[in-house]
């Protein structure tokens, strides 16, 4: 192998560790790295490089290949699979160890009367924090979060928002028997963690959502800073409904008019951010305490933030998006969002995101959304459209928009009905199954105005098909036909 070929060895290694020397009497110095290794993406340690890339080489190559599979057999547990080779340069020789991605994770560093667990943050092999262990651990048994069992009961949990979300997505009821093949129960009955997190009223208080609109480029200091500001909890679905929302209310949409419909111009394209949003609350790393979801928007760009980065804890700057293999790490929530047909099974969430942009009237080359993951956490930054801009189009508030849309040509009229008989389908499959509620949780399930969901009831009510008894606390619906 020539130098070209330790160049090259050390460009093509997306995780890579370098010593000038063995260390015989300090193995942890790089026995920490075999560990962050073999608890992520696999890496490569190379022995005769120094610090300034200095080819120097190794006095004894063979003597110290033996010290360091030594060194790794008695200071790493379990032991992970690794390959120990030779590289020669000018009459220099080095050792190459290529440790690979274990599933029997944590792979632990035991000496000096420690046993730690390491992962790579950067081009540095740091302490596993107490979130990313758990992980590993799960990871090492074959065991995901969501479908753990939680410590709360099913008979205590409503599902009311899943239930009706259900039904307006796929027309179809949910039953009884769903409850478990959806992974919200266990075959005992047991709550999973997946259940606790789509509860109405979930129980898992970090599970929770933070919205801003910031006046500016960036966060400043002062509360008058913020244009608007709103924090959510509850089901996931509720969070991404809302966030959905807050992003509507906080952006504005352009349209033109054609002979039969009209074109639709938003700053932000709708299937960018729910994709963005279902990625944020599916794969955020729910061990991770006193974090949450945070959509932050700002004058030039939106920027959607989640706990937990990749699976492998590598950079995704290093990897193609187009063509990512899907690795879930909350099964149980993706299957379930694919169920509600918010994403699909095999997981193209990252394509739809870009091609949203490149449809979009108003895209030019470079302004593209960009993906990151700083330490431990994942960020969506989607560039923001001046839809002013294009030309021939018109730009309304929400209110005006929707307006204009109901009052269309006979398509639009045709479309407004049947989404208006859709929303009165769901509202009565709501009372169905819950003749308590009440107007307040129809308009936070369904995402509409309070007056819109008030004009339906009193048409119901009109029509004799509903009927309310009592009051509004303490009340409930009966429905009559």
């Amino acid at each position: 192998m020539d130098i070209l070929d330790i160049r090259q060895l050390i460009g093509e290694a997306t995780e890579y560790d370098k010593k000038q020397a063995l260390e015989v009497k300090k193995p942890k110095s790089w026995c920490k790295s075999v560990s962050a290794f073999a608890n992520g993406i696999g890496g490569k340690l190379i022995w005769g490089i120094a610090d300034d890339d200095t080819l120097v080489g190794l006095v004894d190559a063979k003597g110290d290949s033996e010290k360091i599979s030594e060194a790794i057999k008695s200071h790493i547990d379990p032991i992970p699979d690794f390959r120990l080779s030779f590289a020669k340069c000018e009459d220099k020789e080095f050792v190459v160890l290529d440790v690979m991605p274990g599933a029997q994770t944590p792979y632990y560093y035991i000496g000096d009367g420690q046993m730690q667990a390491f992962v790579r943050v950067g081009n540095e092999s740091v302490v596993a924090s107490v979130a990313k262990h758990k992980e590993l651990v799960l990871k090492g048994s074959n065991v995901s979060y969501d479908s753990q069992v939680s410590r709360w009961r099913f008979e205590d949990m409503a599902f009311t928002v899943l239930r009706a979300t259900y039904f307006k997505r796929t027309n179809r009821s949910f039953e009884d028997s769903d409850y478990e093949s959806f992974g919200i129960v266990n075959e005992k009955g047991e709550l999973t963690n997946a259940g606790a997190l789509l509860a109405d009223y979930s129980p898992v208080r970090h599970s929770r959502m933070f919205c801003t609109r910031w006046n500016g480029v960036d966060k400043a200091n002062g509360v008058m800073d913020a244009l608007d500001d709103e924090e959510y909890s509850g089901s996931l679905v509720t969070l991404l409904q809302a966030g959905m929302d807050f992003v509507r209310r906080n952006s504005k949409k352009a349209w033109r008019k054609t002979p039969d419909n009209r074109l639709e111009y938003p700053e932000y394209p709708e299937r960018a951010v729910e994709e963005g949003l279902v990625n944020a609350l599916i794969h955020r790393n729910y061990l991770e305490l006193g974090s949450e979801v945070h959509i932050d928007m700002y004058d030039d760009r939106l920027e959607i933030y989640s706990p937990g980065g990749l699976m492998d804890g590598g950079s995704i700057k290093d990897m193609d998006v187009m063509n990512m293999a899907s690795r879930r790490r909350n099964p149980v929530l993706a299957d379930i969002f694919s169920r509600l047909k918010y994403m699909e099974r095999r997981g193209s969430g990252f394509k739809k995101i870009v091609s949203a942009y490149k449809g979009h009237d108003g895209y030019t080359e470079g302004m593209d959304p960009s993906f990151a993951t700083p330490w431990d956490s994942f960020v969506l930054t989607l560039p923001k459209f001046n839809v002013i801009g294009i030309e021939g189009v018109y730009v309304n508030n929400e209110d005006e928009v929707v307006d204009i849309q109901e009052q269309g040509g006979q398509k639009g009229g045709q479309k407004g009905g049947q989404k208006e008989g859709k929303t009165i389908d769901t509202i009565l499959q709501l009372i169905r199954d819950n003749p308590n509620i009440t107007r307040k949780n129809l308009v936070e399930i369904l995402g509409i105005s309070p007056s819109a969901i008030q004009k339906h009831i009193n048409n119901l009510k009109a029509k004799k098909v509903i009927v309310r008894h009592g009051g509004d606390n303490g009340g409930y619906w009966e429905i009559t036909k």
